[in-house]
């Protein structure tokens, strides 16, 4: 019996598993930072409207249906897959923002209605804080994913300290970082995109 037969009561030889196992490895894989980047974007752009006040708090709903689901289940499960790629960045990258979006929900929901004082500011801050050293692993990487990193830190910032002033969406730095943040969402879409386009059709679109 040659090593590549099944052992009788004993499963598969181990050189048909080694086999199996290699060409697992060699398999090619889906990249999820486009994903991950669409669903950050997406989520971004809505918030962004709201802050900007381009329309009024009370879609704010819209935005919370979309972190849930999109922006942080669906940045998850590209993190996580980054996490088999063996790539760091990325996994670090949309797990985290993905666990913002699901936090950003979650806060909503427990203060909706109350005055959560200048907790919001801290939040806002720790995130710009994250986000600033992220940036500086980004400057290894493709120029959108920088640009990207870059824009969302300075809006982190500017909704930070707008928060701190107590300033209302569509209004002072809020607004000004609502602005920002509608540059995010096209920045993290543009990387998006440019993967999956140029996977189609070549490297069409600067990178």
């Amino acid at each position: 019996m040659s090593q590549a037969q099944a052992i009788p009561g004993g499963g598969v030889a181990p050189a048909e598993r080694e086999e199996a196992q290699a060409a697992a490895k060699a398999a090619p894989r889906a990249d999820p930072a486009p994903l991950g980047l669409a669903g950050f974007a997406l989520t971004t752009l809505l918030l962004s409207v709201i802050n900007a006040g381009f329309v009024k708090e009370s879609s704010l709903a819209l935005v919370i249906g979309c972190a849930l689901a999109y922006g942080g289940l669906g940045q998850i499960i590209a993190g996580l897959w980054e996490f088999r790629n063996g790539n760091t960045f990325g996994a670090t990258a949309f797990s985290s923002y993905g666990g913002f979006w699901l936090s950003f929900a979650v806060f909503v929901i427990v203060f909706a209605g109350k005055d959560a004082g200048p907790e919001v500011g801290w939040y806002l801050l720790a995130w710009g804080f994250f986000t600033f050293y992220m940036w500086i692993a980004t400057l290894k990487h493709a120029w959108p994913v920088m640009v990207t990193f870059l824009l969302l830190w300075v809006t982190f910032v500017l909704l930070a300290v707008g928060a701190f002033g107590g300033d209302a969406p569509g209004a002072g730095l809020t607004q000004i970082g609502g602005y920002v943040g509608l540059l995010t969402a096209i920045a993290a879409w543009y990387a998006s995109a440019q993967n999956v386009i140029n996977e189609a059709w070549g490297n069409i679109l600067p990178h």
